[in-house]
């Protein structure tokens, strides 16, 4: 069996994370994922499914053959371990059928939504690289290019004198209703939840190419990071690799001024 790289297969209903990524959740856990090649992870909930050993495919749940996208899952692992570990899976991008069934469980209908927003659907990348680890030590996915741009920015910021984090990169649709989800639970309506969080399906972390950054002792995700080193950086140097500020103040999007929220757009 090739070593597995450092990539994020991705299917409309599950991930599949290289070896050695995952927390454990249990003593029985971690030894299967310290020897997992692989680990097959189901998007909706973060279950994990199954793990591929040297031995074979074990299950971490019975009646693995019944979970839905199971079979794509595992042809799409078949055919990324019989590829040569130098040759990159294809590009692409997942389809986007499922999704009106999330936007129905918050009342919302994607034609409405994006004339009222002027946002557009994002899909999710077929793939992802391991751009490094965030602020809380979790693996940050981007795109490849995207994945290369945010590490040379952030290498030529800190041989400035600069430190800057990442909080949080790729999410999928699911973890985009995940998060709705949870603020519901705590009481606050949709409409509130719209003003800090895209829709599922809208918000530019789905595409792997976005990215929320701060600055070390200076909170998440806050408005207050204008004031630091970094976003004064940011704002001078982004654009060289190919990074643009999305939501401004007084954007047209109806979101919130983000001043962490950031988006690779390639370089002209």
């Amino acid at each position: 069996m090739r070593n597995a790289p450092h990539l994020l297969l991705n299917t409309p209903d599950i991930e599949i994370w290289p070896g050695g990524l995952l927390r454990a959740r249990s003593n029985h856990d971690a030894r299967l994922l310290a020897r997992a090649s692989h680990v097959l992870r189901r998007k909706c909930d973060g279950r994990y499914l199954a793990v591929q050993l040297p031995r074979g495919l074990m299950p971490l749940i019975t009646r693995l053959p019944e979970v839905p996208g199971i079979d794509h899952a595992l042809s799409l692992l078949d055919a990324h371990l019989s590829l040569p570990a130098r040759i990159p899976p294809p590009q692409g991008e997942l389809p986007l059928h499922q999704l009106q069934h999330r936007l129905d469980q918050l009342g919302l209908d994607s034609d409405d939504y994006a004339a009222e927003t002027g946002l557009w659907l994002i899909a999710e990348p077929a793939h992802l690289v391991l751009a490094g680890f965030d602020r809380y030590r979790r693996p940050l996915w981007l795109t490849r290019p995207a994945a290369r741009s945010w590490q040379r920015m952030h290498d030529a910021a800190a041989a400035s004198g600069i430190a800057m984090d990442a909080i949080s990169g790729y999410r999928s649709h699911d973890y985009q209703l995940g998060i709705f989800e949870r603020k519901l639970a705590r009481g606050l309506s949709v409409s509130d939840i719209l003003t800090v969080n895209a829709a599922p399906g809208f918000s530019e972390h789905h595409g792997g190419n976005a990215l929320d950054i701060g600055a070390p002792g200076e909170p998440p995700a806050e408005e207050s990071f204008e004031h630091s080193d970094a976003f004064a950086w940011l704002q001078q140097h982004a654009a060289d690799y190919g990074f643009h500020m999305s939501y401004p103040r007084d954007n047209p999007h109806g979101i919130i001024y983000e001043p962490w929220h950031w988006c690779w757009m390639g370089i002209a």
